[in-house]
């Protein structure tokens, strides 16, 4: 048991980084916003990461992501990657990003596994020659190590020791990595949304030099990148057979803030556009989207309400429900329980999705 500070009552579960229940955040959001500003200041602290997005008056505007941060002389973008080098942006472009990767062995355990090509006859033959599990053959796992988001319960949060310094490589080092037996490529992170020009750069060269073969191109996102990019994501997915995978990690905005440390707004926007991509290619399905059902902050309330907006889009897009693990600064809370994916699985199906799952069972308690 904890207190929450905004109402003062005994809650199970508060995670001690916000301190507040997630009904008070929703009810209070002034208040909220005010303790949530401090857990992501505080949070972003030991990286040298900015505590919000900058908005430097006479700073350069960014129009890579939601953030849409101005950036003064010498100072960095909220991703930790723009930086303004005294006469203009730099950072994140087709020749240096913070970025690595590595070859993961088919079928591997992606949040669209279960309805993407490389597990499933999807799109056999254009997009697949098996009509089950690719093995044999490998994704190429490419993690971005850089976010718009600052998410307190983050499961990689080890990025950000590179965010600002570490190892650079170029679009073309990255598009060098495909080799024969690499049948996918997947962009996550961290997010690809503020790299997006290297990783659209790296996804060109590895189709030029490998044309008149399979290799899907899909995205792992937060969904808060530029509406440009973010076409520019969708119609080389859709040309190879891949997928663009949404986190949508919570519906009301001030409880995305808490978590987030920024709004939601671009991210549900995004995917409402995205929809309309679907009658093009129904299959393999070019969107999927996924929650991580934080105990206390992402429950049932939160899941019936990102169901429901799918659902209007269109019942089929597959959504994945996916346990939480204590991390980062939410690593006092419990695992999620068996009961909570349950009971947020009943609720996604009664909001009329078709294809829900829980992605992760082997983690619930």
């Amino acid at each position: 048991m904890a207190t929450c500070a905004l109402c003062g009552n005994q809650v199970t579960p508060v995670s001690r980084v916000l301190g507040a229940c997630a009904r008070c955040i929703c009810a209070n959001p002034l208040a909220a916003r005010q303790l949530a500003a401090k857990a992501h200041a505080a949070a972003r602290r030991p990286f040298q990461l900015p505590p919000a997005p900058p908005r430097t008056r006479d700073g350069l505007a960014c129009t890579q992501c939601a953030n849409r941060c101005r950036i003064g002389p010498g100072q960095v973008g909220y991703c930790g990657v723009r930086r303004h080098d005294g006469q203009h942006l730099s950072g994140s472009d087709a020749q240096a990003a913070a970025v690595a990767w590595y070859h993961d062995p088919l079928p591997t355990n992606c949040v669209a596994d279960w309805v993407c090509a490389a597990s499933t006859a999807a799109g056999y033959p254009r997009f697949t020659d098996t009509r089950g599990p690719e093995l044999g053959y490998t994704n190429l796992a490419v993690f971005y190590e850089a976010c718009s988001f600052d998410c307190l319960f983050c499961q990689n949060w080890h990025y950000r020791d590179h965010s600002r310094t570490g190892p650079r490589h170029s679009a073309t080092e990255l598009a060098g990595a495909v080799d024969a037996r690499t049948r996918c490529i997947c962009f996550f992170g961290g997010d690809p949304a503020c790299q997006l020009e290297h990783a659209l750069e790296a996804a060109r060269l590895a189709r030029q030099r490998h044309a008149n073969r399979i290799l899907r191109i899909c995205w792992e996102t937060n969904g808060s990148m530029s509406r440009p990019g973010l076409t520019q994501m969708a119609e080389i997915s859709l040309e190879t057979g891949g997928c663009i995978k949404f986190d949508l990690k919570a519906w009301d905005e001030p409880l995305h803030f808490a978590l987030c440390g920024v709004s939601n707004r671009r991210t549900l926007a995004n995917f409402e556009y995205l929809a309309s991509y679907i009658p093009r290619r129904p299959d393999p399905p070019p969107l999927v989207a996924s929650t991580l059902l934080v105990p206390g902050y992402v429950d049932v309330d939160q899941v019936a309400k990102i169901a429901a907006f799918i659902a209007k889009l269109d019942a089929n897009i597959p959504y994945a429900l996916l346990a939480f693990h204590p991390a980062f600064l939410m690593d006092d809370l419990p695992t999620t329980s068996r009961r909570q994916a349950q009971e947020c699985l009943a609720a996604a199906t009664a909001a009329g999705l078709k294809r829900v799952r829980i992605g992760n069972p082997h983690l619930l308690t």
